[in-house]
Order: structure tokens, then C-alpha cells, then sequence
């Protein structure tokens, strides 16, 4: 099984891009993990030849099984994040693809408004769409040394949202003794 990570953030380290890869890091050994980082380059969808950004992003997710994505608390998602759904609905890269949505956010409505956004747009481009809304407060340290999610709550939430993911027979025996 691959799947592709996408992080909504244009920020090196920042928390979903953290997030993204501590969950990377949560996957059964058998799963194949690919972080698609082109997101600040993504220009707007426009029919006719496809960019060379586009063009990774939607060549990798039609080589893939899954996405695994994660979205800032905004109430609107950043405009580069819409690009890249754009092109990947125009090319029916997401019909049937199954879609895991992390969003994170200090308050308890900001990660709601969020995937409720995503959720819109992923299903009308036909996803199969399953998520968490992880309500997480800043002031506390998430990540070990080595990027590692240190609460046992938040890895049992991101756990959760990869066991929707990944189909039984991938996940067994990795994650069902932990």
C-alpha cells in the first residue's frame, strides 16, 4: 500500500507539517509513505497543459492508494490547497480515493470549520473522506527529540484515523498489539 501526506502549510515545521510526518511515522511497516512538498508551487487550475507541479502531484496520487492530509484551524483553507484539489478533481484523481483529514487547531471549532471545508470539497470531487478533529493546545510540547507524537491521547487519535485508512489486512498484526 502507498499512500501520499500532504501538509496544508507553506511553513517549514510547522504543527501540521509536524503532525503529517509524526503520523507518517504511525503507519504499519508495510505501507509505503511519500510526502508531496510542492504545495507552494502549485499554480491554479486552468484546462490546457498541465504545469509541472501539477503534474507530480496528480501523477503521484493516481500511483497511490490513499492521501493522508493535514489542514490548518482556518475557516478557509489556503488558496495553494484549493489549487491542488482543483487539479487533482479536474484529472479525476480523487474519484474513489480515499482520504484521511487531520486538522488541528487551539480551539475546539477551528479544526470543525476547517475539515468541513475540506470534507466539501473532497466529496464533490468524489473522495472517500474519514477524519479527527485533533483539538491540541500549543502550550504543551507534542513532539519528541525525534518527531514522535508524545501524548498516548493525540497517537490514539491519529491511530485512528490510519486504521480508516489502511484496510484490516494491511494493519494486521503492526498496529492491532498496540
Amino acid at each position: 500500500m502507498k499512500i501520499i501526506g500532504i501538509a496544508a502549510s507553506l511553513h517549514a515545521g510547522s504543527f501540521i507539517t509536524r503532525l503529517l510526518d509524526a503520523a507518517g511515522g504511525e503507519l504499519p511497516e508495510n505501507v509505503r509513505f511519500e510526502v508531496w512538498q510542492g504545495l507552494g508551487e502549485i499554480p491554479p487550475y486552468q484546462p490546457g497543459t498541465v504545469p509541472g507541479p501539477a503534474r507530480e502531484l496528480v501523477s503521484m496520487v493516481a500511483g497511490s492508494d490513499a492521501i493522508l492530509l493535514t489542514a490548518p484551524e482556518h475557516s478557509l483553507l489556503p488558496m495553494e490547497l484549493t489549487h491542488a484539489l482543483d487539479w487533482m478533481a479536474a484529472r479525476d484523481g480523487l474519484s474513489g480515493k480515499h482520504v484521511g483529514v487531520m486538522s488541528a487547531s487551539a480551539r475546539a471549532c477551528g479544526a470543525m470549520w476547517a475539515q468541513a471545508e475540506l470534507y466539501k470539497q473532497l466529496l464533490g470531487a468524489g473522495a472517500v473522506v474519514m477524519g479527527a478533529e485533533l483539538v491540541i493546545s500549543p502550550a504543551c510540547p507534542h513532539f519528541d527529540e525525534d518527531g514522535h507524537l508524545t501524548s498516548a491521547d493525540l497517537r490514539d487519535q491519529v491511530r485512528r484515523v490510519i486504521r480508516q485508512l489502511c484496510p484490516a489486512e494491511v494493519m494486521e498484526p503492526v498496529l492491532s498489539a498496540l
